[in-house]
């Protein structure tokens, strides 16, 4: 289907932690505020549009924008209010329109392609807008246009609380004069290369010859110049909670070890959680299975903040293993699962006061992925 038949919105949060944490303190509206956590080497999480008149912006050491903004009010995050808050949302959307696709726990895409014959894309849009914040209490700004390259840029105009609406014939004069740095998959280093190519705006990649941009680029120099010319044929896709990775171990002899069973299933959470992080994945609902001797199977879960990290996910494991097995039988079969899975990073860096963990989650991933997953084990994995 061209871009000339699709109607295609990117919704996303204003500042989104930053407005969970007004609902339930109204001191801190009109304030600057910064969302992480309180030790030395904390960055932040989010920041108030008051914050980022400083020059503040998410990711920042907390210490560098305490600096540029010493009167800023520093609250701690809370991961189980925001996801709360974010299936809340979901579920407003996904209830409003024929197609929604949840790509981050602030952000959503939606397809309302064929809509027009009975109803306005953009009066739809605006009155989704209004029911969110009705039924929330959080601002939310939206970007309107042909495919979800535009929308996106689109929503970035938008902001705060706002909307943007690019048709299609507006699209070439809309792009061509932003900077290249628009362009969601554009990173520092890219823009940094495009820089010393002489291309500064988008208009000029659309004007640059595609052998120039893929010589430099790559493969990623064709998909840029299509971006930059407004060809975006990626599709919305349907979001389900179901989404899942699991693992399972089938024991060649049945089990009635606990501390050999709980071993077992931290070596299998902890493989589970380096996946999550390698794709970038979060997790909000955490799973096990245990299969008796006599083949009876349970299965038990349970609903978490989203997370990517072992010692979150660790816990909750062991936990459920202990309210589903039946002490003294045998088991053949134990698995663990993790589902509800959203594109996401790791929070551990914003929000746990021990900056170390985080050094460390990132020093073991390094490791596993250079020399494979068994090169290094928590001692909780470790068979003993």
């Amino acid at each position: 289907m061209s871009d000339k038949e699709r109607s295609i919105a990117h919704m996303d949060l204003d500042t989104f932690f930053v407005s969970v944490e007004r609902l339930f303190d109204s001191n801190l509206i009109g304030k600057p505020v910064l969302v992480g956590g309180q030790s030395d080497r904390s960055v932040v999480a989010s920041c108030s549009y008051e914050a980022r008149k400083f020059g503040i912006h998410s990711a920042m050491p907390m210490k560098a924008a305490l600096r540029l903004c010493p009167q800023a009010v520093v609250v701690s995050g809370k991961m189980e209010q925001y996801s709360r808050f974010s299936k809340q949302v979901t579920a407003i959307i996904e209830g409003n329109v024929p197609l929604c696709e949840k790509v981050s726990i602030d952000e959503h895409y939606i397809d309302l392609t064929g809509v027009d014959t009975y109803y306005s894309s953009l009066e739809l849009m605006r009155k989704l807008k209004q029911t969110i914040t009705r039924e929330t209490g959080l601002p939310i700004s939206f970007g309107l246009s042909v495919n979800k390259t535009i929308a996106k840029i689109a929503t970035g105009f938008a902001k705060p609380n706002g909307e943007k609406h690019v048709p299609l014939h507006e699209v070439a004069n809309f792009l061509a004069p932003l900077p290249i740095g628009k362009i969601p998959m554009v990173g520092d280093k890219t823009e940094q290369r495009l820089h010393a190519m002489g291309i500064k705006t988008i208009g000029d990649i659309s004007n640059t010859p595609l052998e120039t941009l893929e010589k430099s680029l790559g493969k990623a120099g064709y998909i840029i110049w299509q971006k930059a010319r407004g060809i975006d044929n990626s599709k919305v896709h349907p979001y389900h909670e179901a989404k899942s990775i699991s693992t399972e171990r089938t024991f060649n002899e049945d089990k009635t070890d606990v501390d050999y069973l709980k071993t077992t299933l931290n070596r299998m959470t902890e493989k589970l959680c380096f996946e999550l992080r390698t794709k970038q994945k979060l997790a909000s609902t955490v799973a096990i299975k245990i299969r008796y001797s006599n083949f009876d199977t349970h299965l038990l879960q349970k609903q978490v903040a989203y997370t990517s990290l072992d010692h979150h996910i660790t816990p909750v494991v062991i936990n459920l293993f202990e309210q589903l097995y039946r002490k003294g039988s045998p088991v053949r079969l134990i698995g663990v699962k993790v589902a509800g899975l959203v594109d996401g990073i790791p929070q551990l860096d914003l929000f746990d006061s021990d900056a170390g963990i985080a050094n460390l989650y990132r020093e073991l991933d390094w490791i596993r992925k250079r020399y494979g997953l068994k090169s290094v084990q928590k001692g909780g994995g470790m068979d003993k």
